[in-house]
């Protein structure tokens, strides 16, 4: 059986382990070392001694053959700058108001506090930017029409900073979310017979489907177009790539609001993910990228690039060591986009 084929069968079992958030393909590491042996890659929040893990949490040393590896990468998070008080360990051009705005800069739903603006795109005619759900939609919270602040909320932006207006979002579907509405209204009839019987028994209809994810994206449009230009800061002008399919190894790199520019590579691809959205809210995605560490929260909704300019992904959710992508071809084919 090809090893994708293995990957997905196994995912869902190895995703119940306690501990682990992340399984996708990567190359098995020995000692910090890449062998070049492609592997199933468990990503862990902290890695533990084999003494303290229980015998159905243990990941197997190979699945059908396959060598499997468990890398720890601490709690994987939504991106978006969520720090109590501003810090200055980055350049503040990129938390300024731009007019023009390039892809790179401060951006951020009206309720939210910042991430960054991907890149222009366009759809039936017209220009938009881009960039993730949680940053343009304020994680399926706002309304169409709200107000995009350039620089977003954190960085000092207010509704005279208004650049664009939220026009369309892919919907993220939480784990554990709240059921369809046939299910609440039995449960909702249920819980008024349990009122009426003096009983403090209650139900909450709970979705049973496995809630896979592909993108956490959305697109607003500029109030005006010569508000925003196509152009991502300090690094130019995106080349193409939508049908691009990520290597491993593949050197990429992204323009963002807290890190700026930064260069890394490809670990994983063909990732599931458990990704947390502040407390409470976790989404799983499938089919995402796992790059080294190159992000920061604030970075999220960065566009990422091979180094000749090729969009790879959009960058929404990690951790200290690891950064994870959504590939840009579920990005533009959900939102129905093609490049300006």
């Amino acid at each position: 059986m090809p090893i994708k084929q293995t990957l997905r069968k196994h995912r869902k079992d190895l995703l119940k382990k306690k501990n682990v958030l992340a399984v996708g393909l990567g190359y098995k590491t020995k000692d910090g070392l890449n062998t070049g042996k492609l592997s199933i890659v468990c990503s862990v929040e902290k890695k533990l001694p084999v003494s303290e893990i229980s015998k159905k949490d243990l990941v197997p040393a190979e699945i059908e053959g396959i060598l499997t590896d468990v890398v720890e990468t601490g709690k994987l998070k939504a991106l978006r700058e969520n720090r109590a008080f501003p810090y200055n360990d980055f350049k503040k051009a990129r938390t300024d108001r731009w007019r023009p705005a390039p892809g790179g800069v401060s951006i951020g739903h009206e309720n939210i506090t910042a991430g960054t603006l991907g890149c222009l795109v366009k759809k039936k005619g017209e220009i938009f930017i881009l960039s993730n759900n949680h940053v343009l939609a304020a994680s399926n919270e706002g309304s169409i029409g709200s107000a995009i602040l350039q620089p977003g909320k954190y960085d000092g932006g207010s509704l005279k900073d208004r650049i664009a207006t939220l026009t369309e979002f892919v919907e993220i579907k939480w784990l554990g979310g709240e059921g369809c509405g046939i299910s609440k209204a039995l449960a909702s009839a249920a819980n008024i017979a349990a009122r009426a019987a003096a009983s403090k028994s209650r139900l909450q209809a709970i979705r049973q489907e496995e809630a896979f994810n592909l993108v956490d994206a959305a697109i607003a449009r500029p109030i005006q177009d010569e508000s925003v230009m196509n152009e991502i800061l300090d690094i130019g002008i995106p080349s193409g790539g939508l049908n691009l399919t990520p290597e491993l190894g593949l050197q990429i790199q992204k323009s963002g609001r807290t890190t700026e520019i930064t260069q890394d590579e490809v670990i994983q691809i063909d990732v599931t993910a458990q990704v947390q959205y502040g407390e409470g809210k976790i989404a799983l995605f499938e089919d995402q990228i796992m790059a080294g560490p190159m992000s920061s929260p604030g970075d999220s909704g960065s566009i990422v690039l091979d180094m000749q300019k090729n969009l790879v992904g959009l960058l929404f959710a990690g951790s200290d060591q690891v950064t994870i992508l959504n590939r840009i071809k579920h990005v533009f084919d959900l939102l129905g986009l093609r490049l300006l």
